[in-house]
């Protein structure tokens, strides 16, 4: 893994989870460019298989690695699910669901770089 892209998802993350945040806040449900940028951070998830995929393949690769793809299988399916939950869900708990997605794929993701590191 790439601890810059690493970096830049949870960065992402966290500040998805604040967009939702202000949203919750303000009583408002989710609204599209919220999750095109969950769409965004998605692509982002994707492009770090592929890089785990290839260091794994060239000998670095995590010290659990059924556990680490275990856990990158749940952070892709987070915020899809979020997403179509919040899309049907036109209150205030949409904001309040993506507000958790983006926490926990942001958790998971640093419990990724644990894993691969050998922690």
């Amino acid at each position: 893994m790439i601890l810059g892209l690493l970096l830049l998802v949870v960065a992402l993350c966290v500040a998805l989870a604040g967009w939702a945040g202000w949203f919750v806040a303000r009583d408002r449900a989710v609204i599209l460019n919220q999750l095109w940028g969950g769409a965004a951070i998605e692509v982002l998830l994707l492009v770090q298989g592929v890089v785990a995929v290839v260091q794994g393949a060239g000998g670095g690769g995590a010290s659990d690695p059924l556990l680490f793809w275990g856990y990158f299988a749940t952070t892709l399916v987070i915020l899809p699910v979020a997403a179509a939950w919040a899309f049907a869900e036109r209150t205030r708990w949409s904001s309040v669901v993506l507000l958790v997605a983006s926490l926990t794929v942001a958790f998971l993701e640093w419990r990724m770089w644990q894993i691969w590191m050998g922690a």
